[in-house]
């Protein structure tokens, strides 16, 4: 009896396997932004890789969160590849004209990932700023001061959903110290703010 039980539940894993193919099979010809597979390449556009929320953008790579990209690293720890930084070989600042994009996660929670960033002098910055998780954030950023005192006028976009990205873009003329942050209520007070080294 005993036995028998063991096929049957060996035949229902085998359907459940061929069923969860088939689900693999059907999201992979969804309708795509930017590259192969379901969700591959949001931000940044170059979802070339298999899989569900594969490719090198947003959540990218090959397989389920996994590979480079914005939840790049190995298991969809968080890992974003932001290029060379500011010293580093091969970086190159950005300008009015070309500025610089630096991909900045919101959440899950109250966090920023990165927390810490550097640009160089007179640099301009796009933020591409995508939330993850279900909470609503915004980011601003500017002079420390302004920033930590949510003072109107700063440079900020507000409302960025669940899986949605805002840009802003931003010259870093000054000397700083400079930060961002997110002034939902409640957000900043639990940690939600991040700090801008400006070197050169």
């Amino acid at each position: 009896m005993s036995g028998r039980r063991l096929g049957l539940a060996g035949l229902v894993l085998v359907i459940v396997g061929v069923v969860l193919i088939g689900a693999g099979a059907v999201l992979a010809s969804y309708p795509q932004t930017g590259g192969q597979g379901w969700f591959g390449g949001m931000v940044g556009g170059q979802g070339n890789g298999p899989g569900m929320m594969g490719g090198q953008g947003m959540m990218g790579g090959q397989g389920m969160m996994g590979g480079q990209g914005m939840m790049g690293g190995p298991g969809g720890n968080p890992r974003l590849d932001n290029g060379p930084q500011p010293g580093e070989q091969g970086f190159a600042a950005g300008t009015a004209d070309a500025p610089r994009v630096i991909q900045v996660i919101a959440g899950p929670g109250y966090a920023f990932t990165p927390s810490t960033i550097s640009v160089q002098r007179g640099e301009t910055i796009t933020f591409q700023v995508t939330t993850m998780g279900p909470l609503v954030h915004e980011f601003m950023v500017g002079p420390g001061d302004a920033v930590a005192a949510d003072q109107a006028g700063s440079a900020e976009v507000a409302d960025i959903g669940m899986m949605q990205t805002k840009s802003l873009t931003y010259t870093f003329d000054g000397s700083g110290p400079y930060a961002f942050a997110c002034h939902v209520p409640g957000h900043y007070e639990a940690g939600m703010h991040g700090t801008i080294t400006v070197v050169g």
